[in-house]
């Protein structure tokens, strides 16, 4: 098993390689950028002072230190008239593009390889330090989510397992329908309209995952605070989420049922709870739960986003979304660096998580 971990791990430098180089080639080539942006504001700017304050507090390349030549500019700056093109030059050496689009790369991914992401372009502020931010408002919607989303959708997809056909069967299999049917961010604007001072009642607060006097407040007031704030945007996921899990794990019990290694451990006199936990659990089990990684990823990353924006909480989705907005190449490089390195750990860990649960899988010996 040591030596298919390894294989895994080596295997990630060149996938990460080949997803940086992708996206990159998509990006140079996608219109507008951030030269283009920023002479596109100050094409708008009718005070010179204006132009100078905007652009001397811009950021720079990938991995360098924020830029200091808003003097320079500033002499070169015609006002009203338009854009020398010594300007526009001078703005494409602060943030990088006097290099070729190969040296630019190579660049950024000798940085990257260090976890040195450089600075952000608009947000006067390292990269890191940003992830470093918004990082832990993430992980909570996603590891609460994905820990709700577990904890009801399996006992629940046992009892309808057991349970096939009959009413709590049929009025559960309705509940789920429209769980699935309803999107996170629907239900999210739902909740506010109801629980945070929408129309009804104002319960919850609607924005921000801690209060502004959180640091004033004690232990416990923090733990409440703290779940106070996130009750809402967890539940607006968790409804979108438990769904389908629920029905993996009833379609997975009710395939082992019927399998002949249940039918002789009935015919041995045990009991339905010694053949359901006992010989069902372990074999229907696997898919489950050999999926919180990818199924944790997915929570991350793709719904948390729209529940962050919705909600005003600052995670990484976020952060990654603005800066593709704003043409922010070192934040929206540096946070698919970020995802895709831990959706390549998340994918090795599913595997180990197999092998944990049903030793039979080897993938040493497959060779994989």
């Amino acid at each position: 098993m040591t030596a298919y971990i390894i294989r895994r791990l080596l295997m990630m430098i060149p996938t990460l390689f080949g997803i940086m180089v992708l996206n990159f080639i998509i990006v140079q080539a996608a219109p507008g950028g951030p030269v283009e942006r920023m002479v596109a504001q100050l094409t708008n700017i009718t005070s010179a002072d204006a132009a100078t304050a905007r652009i001397s507090g811009s950021g720079t390349d990938f991995g360098a230190k924020p830029a200091t030549q808003g003097s320079n500019i500033e002499a070169l700056y015609r006002g009203r008239g338009g854009l020398d093109p010594e300007i526009i030059k001078r703005i494409e050496k602060m943030y990088g593009f006097d290099k070729s689009p190969l040296e630019r790369f190579t660049q950024m991914m000798s940085s990257y390889l260090r976890f040195d992401f450089g600075e952000s372009f608009f947000r006067n502020q390292s990269v890191i330090d940003l992830i470093k931010q918004t990082l832990p408002v993430t992980i909570s919607l996603g590891l609460w989510t994905t820990l709700i989303v577990y904890l009801v959708s399996i006992p629940l997809g046992i009892r309808k397992a057991v349970r096939d056909g009959t009413p709590f069967d049929i009025w559960t299999s309705w509940a789920i329908i429209i769980g699935y049917a309803i999107p996170s961010f629907l239900f999210a604007i739902l909740l506010i309209i109801l629980f945070a001072g929408g129309n009804y009642f104002q319960w919850f607060p609607m924005k921000g995952l801690v209060s502004d006097n959180w640091n004033e407040l004690g232990g416990a007031g923090k733990v409440v605070d703290y779940f106070w704030h996130i009750a809402l945007p967890v539940l607006a996921m968790v409804i979108s989420g438990f769904a389908s899990l629920t029905m993996l794990t009833k379609n997975c019990f009710l395939d082992e049922i019927n399998k002949q290694y249940v039918l002789t451990a009935r015919a041995k006199g045990l009991s339905t709870r010694q053949v359901l936990y006992g010989h069902i659990f372990r074999n229907a089990m696997l898919i489950v739960i050999a999926g919180f990684p990818n199924a944790l990823l997915r929570i991350l990353f793709t719904s948390a986003l729209l529940i962050e924006i919705i909600f005003s909480l600052n995670g990484l989705g976020l952060l990654g979304y603005e800066a593709v907005i704003n043409r922010d190449y070192p934040v929206m490089f540096g946070t698919l660096y970020i995802f895709t390195f831990i959706g390549l750990i998340f994918g090795l860990i599913g595997d180990l998580i197999y092998v944990a649960v049903d030793p039979r899988i080897d993938f040493e010996r497959r060779g994989v």
